[in-house]
């Protein structure tokens, strides 16, 4: 909405109203529409052809995902954490997570503070894993937005931050407090 049309609805509440439901559509359209994107893993089948090697995608890659924001959060991770992050139930989770393991992204270590819990640790394998894809990821954003303006960059980086933040704090996923 323009400067001149907010003025204007200002003065008009059922106005504003209609311009924020449109809004609010308008981003959960943009939602759906990314939702969709990488559930068909699109990004997954391009940075394969890039590479030229398969690229893990879907739970594979989701479980390692988990561990390496659990690690930047300075949390532990274990299968429960994974499930919990992932929605599904701990015997599936334990299946993805071992598979990680056989992959070799990750690797099982002890809990120091209990003794009858596991946690999970990223492989240099897996790093170097996680950082070919955000090595892709990021030079995909860059390219989206090569013809934007500086500002209109960093707008967008600050709000869609904001915006994942406070959306996961509402819907209560997981690390995102």
């Amino acid at each position: 909405m323009h400067d001149a049309e907010r003025d204007g609805a200002a003065d008009d509440p059922e106005g504003e109203v209609a311009a924020m439901d449109a809004e609010v559509a308008a981003i959960e359209r943009a939602m759906v529409a990314l939702r969709r994107s990488a559930a068909r893993r699109t990004l997954a089948r391009r940075a394969e052809r890039q590479a030229g090697a398969p690229v893990p995608g879907g739970a594979a890659f989701d479980v390692l995902d988990v561990v390496e924001a659990a690690e930047e959060r300075g949390e532990p991770a274990g299968v429960r954490e994974v499930a919990d992050a992932l929605r599904v139930d701990q015997p599936r989770a334990s299946k993805l997570v071992a598979a990680a393991v056989q992959a070799g992204h990750l690797r099982r270590e002890a809990d120091q503070t209990d003794g009858r819990r596991t946690l999970l640790a990223v492989t240099p394998d897996g790093r170097e894993l996680l950082e070919a894809v955000h090595t892709f990821r990021r030079a995909m954003v860059a390219r989206v937005t090569r013809d934007w303006p500086a500002a209109d960059r960093a707008a967008f980086a600050r709000l869609f931050t904001r915006f994942m933040d406070d959306f996961g704090a509402a819907s209560g996923a997981p690390g995102t407090d």
